[in-house]
This record gives C-alpha cells, structure tokens and sequence, in this order.
C-alpha cells in the first residue's frame, strides 16, 4: 500500500473513541549501527500541514517579547531566576515547545536545562528585531524524529490526527519519512519497513515509499 491508502484503512478500522486519536508512524531500520553517534537520527521536520491540534508553547524573556506573542505561558526574567527544578520539570511536561530572547538563554540553560535538555525542549531564540509569528507558526508545525539508544533500530513520530483529511496526512507522512531517508547513510536501503496507526487502532504497513 502507499502512505495514503494505508493511512485511509488505519483511520477506518480504527475503532471510535471519545477523544481525537493521533495518527503515528514507525520507522523501523536495517543494517544500521545506532552505537555509532554518526548514524543516530536527531531531526526536526516541519510537517507542511501541521499537527492538527495546537500546541501548547511556553515564552521566556522581557516584556519586549511579552508585548510580540500570545502564549498560554510567559515567563519573566525575574521568575527565570527563582525557578526551582521541580518547576522546571513541571513546565517541561506541560509545554509542548518553549521560545526565549537570546540574552537569557545562558540562565535558561542554568534554570531549566536538565528539565528541556533530555525532552529536545530547549527553546527557540527570537532575536529582538525578528517577527516572532513566523518563528512560533514553525514550531507548532515541528515534530521531532530521534532514535533512543543504541539497540533500538525505530523512530516514532506524530503526523497529525484523524479528523485530518487523508492527503494533508500523507503529505505529512511522506516529509518525515523523506526527511529520514535523506538522513540515512545508505537512504532507502536502511528502512525496513514503515507503518502508521492511529493511538488505539491496529497498524498498516506502508509499502511504497
């Protein structure tokens, strides 16, 4: 099956639940060796038709860059340095993607590092004469593709969910798994097999690719 027939039978033999399910796929890998740093993959696609939900993005900075967004979470300097870890981690589990003036990325990282450095957190600069808009529409459309250790040949990633329709998944399937593919060093040949699947619902392998 190619990615939109797969994604159509994923979607419809999914049974219903009360909430909107996620569509995923998983990457798996051959004749590859993941205990080479070279070979780990670590991207971050920007899916061209989004996640289909929002995400939740937490600012970091002044009231220069307080007076540009509209977050759900805003952080001040002055909080920035009275943060306790466990806060941190508390932010680092409820905000999807964080955003900061790059005069305070040296404190986030003192403050908050430990927290978003392991969940690929760390926030994106917006240097102070930059539209902020743009920078905030990439991160909500951005998923993150890494491998996790060294014995574990797959990668998972979100494509959006299905009240989607069925081309903007495809179009969002097909851009991680380019994406992956080009990170491969030996392209094609390193992928196995691919499959998508909604949170609860069976799997279906995509064939062509």
């Amino acid at each position: 099956m190619n990615s939109k027939e797969a994604i159509q039978e994923a979607i419809e033999d999914s049974p219903k639940r009360n909430f909107t399910q996620t569509v995923e796929i998983a990457i798996n890998f051959k004749d590859i060796d993941l205990s080479d740093q070279e070979n780990k993959i670590k991207l971050d696609v920007i899916l061209p038709n989004g996640l289909g939900k929002e995400k939740k993005i937490c600012a970091i900075g002044t009231d220069e860059l307080k007076a540009k967004v509209d977050v759900p979470k805003f952080i001040s300097e002055d909080e920035l340095e009275d943060m306790e870890q466990d806060e941190a981690k508390k932010l680092a589990k409820e905000y999807d993607a964080f955003i900061s003036e790059p005069s305070l990325m040296a404190l986030v990282g003192k403050k908050m590092g430990q927290a978003l450095g392991p969940r690929g957190k760390m926030p994106q600069p917006v240097p102070p004469a930059a539209d902020a808009e743009p920078i905030l529409n990439k991160l909500k459309r951005r998923v993150q593709v890494r491998t996790k250790g060294d014995d574990m040949p797959v990668v998972h990633a979100p494509v959006g969910t299905e009240e989607m329709t069925a081309d903007d998944l495809t179009e969002n399937t097909e851009a991680v798994v380019s994406s992956v593919k080009e990170d491969l060093p030996h392209k094609e040949k390193n992928i196995k097999s691919v499959y998508v699947k909604t949170t609860m619902g069976p799997t279906k392998e995509i064939t062509e690719y």
